[in-house]
């Protein structure tokens, strides 16, 4: 039988990946439309620190040895 700890890493994974998609497709949408670039850049700095706080979970829950 699969590893339980394998499962949940490659779920948190998929996850991350997706909200990575989401949120960064959603900022460029912003950055590319009505705001501009400079407009747009808050919501860039605020999903690249949710992302890398996303990611940390990941590593904090599904990698790191405890």
């Amino acid at each position: 039988m699969v590893n339980n700890k394998i499962i949940s890493l490659i779920l948190a994974a998929l996850a991350t990946l997706l909200l990575a998609a989401f949120t960064l497709g959603l900022a460029q949408g912003i950055s590319a439309g009505f705001a501009g670039f400079w407009g747009g850049l808050p919501f860039w700095i605020i999903t690249l620190i949710v992302l890398a706080c996303a990611v940390y979970d990941v590593w904090e829950t599904c990698i790191r040895n405890r």
